[in-house]
């Protein structure tokens, strides 16, 4: 067989058949090495040639569509059902079943999980070389192309009440939970089993999730990759690691990478935050194991600090270990964003703690020193309902100090923009701290402290400790809280107390927190 016969015969499989426009079904695909497939312009590329246009493809659009209309967005299987591409649609009917045939080759149950995940590889391949409006379609391929059976669900769920208080309960059980488990979950699994399978599930969520609020039909394959990373990411599986400045210049890039509390600036700072008197863990899985799923920097010092500037002054001698009473957890990052809704920040706290009591036995408080990221923006909607909450006599003093009177909403908020230069016995600056206590120790949303810095320690059962006023003067803690820091407080012994406080709305904060809000 010559070329040409080679080209001819190869294209002939993507055409329909001559003067038919019923649905096309195509054999299965088995990737290789040599042969992967893409769309551009609507074409089909095989094998890196491109067949020529078909006097189809040639004619003029429909009416409607050189009209300008906006045409109405077709179901998943009506274009799978169509044969011509509309305007609005990334993938080609034809191509959009070419997907599902290779989607549904990887789970075929004939082949070995080895060949599964052959497969799912150069599946994975191609996606990562296509558009991004052509992933869209792999995500709805996946959410609802391989979705658990209705009739077996139904059925299994008659057997199921059906056995109530019988033998046969636990085998109704049973089958129940099997007629539940989707397809969509076999597939992902498939994909898992090759080697850079977990981080593209990973990188695939996370291009997801911003679409969720927008394309409600790709909340099922949202829910099954958070329920399988539940699962794969459990702490049980995690292995703590202590990364140090001996550990791989590449982990370390990691490290500049992800930082999202303090920014690093360069070498010099990344080294001064591993330097003697400090320590970094991560969380790290067998399947990423040059990739910190989180991790969390430590600083060792013989008090609770109140600002940030000391821990990340590059110039400071080292602390002396020897002193060191109090470990303060001054910045937690995640890296994978694909994780979100996968909570591991609170056994990777106790984990340290453990660590580090092991190391140092002197070591009597655990803290952090953290931001409060919400609360200007907060207090910029709220404070009118602040001001509120102040008698006459203080009001009166917060309008001199503001120098209006009757002073507003708006007064307040200007004079608040010099919080920089406000000395400790500015009403102003007192009335700041106020709003700031009420915000992280009573705002609450269905139960749980607004702020999310406040809603992740004290859920892992830390308490509202301190306000520290000036706590980050950079231009970062200023629009956050007006240079504001708090410190959280976990304290070993009634770390169980706290949780269950929490899991009842009421939040632990000190007497000092207590005293200053309203």
């Amino acid at each position: 067989m010559n070329t040409a016969e080679w080209i001819s015969r190869s294209v002939s499989r993507l055409l329909p058949a001559a003067g038919s426009r019923q649905k096309t079904t195509l054999a299965p695909v088995e990737f290789t090495q040599d042969a992967t497939y893409k769309e551009a312009n609507s074409e089909v590329i095989l094998g890196g040639v491109k067949p020529k246009p078909t006097a189809a493809a040639q004619s003029p659009a429909p009416a409607a569509a050189s009209t300008g209309a906006r045409q109405t967005c077709r179901s998943l299987p009506e274009r799978l059902a169509g044969s011509l591409r509309r305007k609005d649609e990334a993938m080609s009917p034809r191509l959009l079943r070419r997907t599902l045939t290779d989607l549904q080759a990887i789970l075929d149950s004939q082949v070995s999980e080895v060949e599964g995940g052959r497969r799912a590889s150069q599946f994975a391949n191609w996606y990562g070389a296509a558009l991004p409006a052509q992933r869209r379609d792999c995500w709805l391929l996946m959410s609802e192309q391989f979705a658990p059976d209705p009739g077996l669900v139904e059925a299994a769920r008659g057997h199921y009440e059906a056995a109530q208080n019988t033998l046969d309960a636990g085998q109704a059980e049973i089958g129940l939970r099997r007629a539940l488990v989707s397809p969509r979950s076999r597939l992902l699994q498939r994909f898992a089993a090759f080697p850079e399978g977990m981080q593209f599930l990973l990188d695939l969520r996370s291009e997801l999730l911003p679409h969720l609020k927008t394309e409600k039909r790709l909340l099922a394959l949202d829910g099954e990759l958070e329920h399988l990373f539940s699962g794969w990411f459990d702490v049980a599986f995690l292995e703590l690691r202590r990364i140090s400045w001996d550990s791989p210049a590449s982990l370390i890039e990691k490290l500049i990478k992800y930082e999202a509390v303090h920014d690093i600036r360069d070498w010099n700072d990344v080294k001064n935050r591993l330097d003697s008197d400090r320590r970094c863990y991560g969380f790290f899985h067998p399947q990423l194991p040059n990739e910190p799923l989180i991790f969390v920097e430590v600083a060792l010092l013989d008090k609770l600090p109140c600002a940030i500037s000391p821990l990340l002054d590059e110039a400071a001698a080292a602390d002396d270990l020897r002193k060191a009473t109090t470990a303060i957890f001054y910045s937690i990052s995640s890296t994978q964003t694909g994780l979100r809704g996968v909570s591991f920040g609170d056994s990777l706290i106790k984990r340290v703690v453990e660590t580090l009591k092991a190391e140092f036995p002197r070591l009597r408080t655990f803290a952090t020193l953290s931001p409060i990221p919400g609360f200007r923006s907060w207090l910029s909607k709220n404070v009118g309902t602040m001001l509120a909450l102040l008698d006459d006599k203080a009001r009166a003093a917060l309008g001199r100090a503001v120098g209006v009177e009757p002073m507003g909403p708006a007064d307040f908020l200007t004079a608040a923009e010099q919080a920089p230069t406000l000395d400790a016995t500015s009403p102003v600056r007192h009335f700041l701290m106020q709003c700031a206590a009420h915000y992280l120790g009573r705002e609450l949303v269905r139960g749980k402290p607004l702020d999310p810095v406040t809603r992740f320690h004290l859920g892992n059962g830390a308490r509202v400790e301190r306000l520290n006023w000036g706590g980050d003067p950079s231009s970062k803690g200023f629009n956050q809280s007006y240079g504001m820091m708090v410190n959280y407080l976990y304290d070993l012994k009634r770390l169980d107390r706290y949780r269950a406080q929490f899991a009842n709305s009421k939040l632990a904060v000190s007497s000092e927190i207590e005293t200053l809000g309203f």
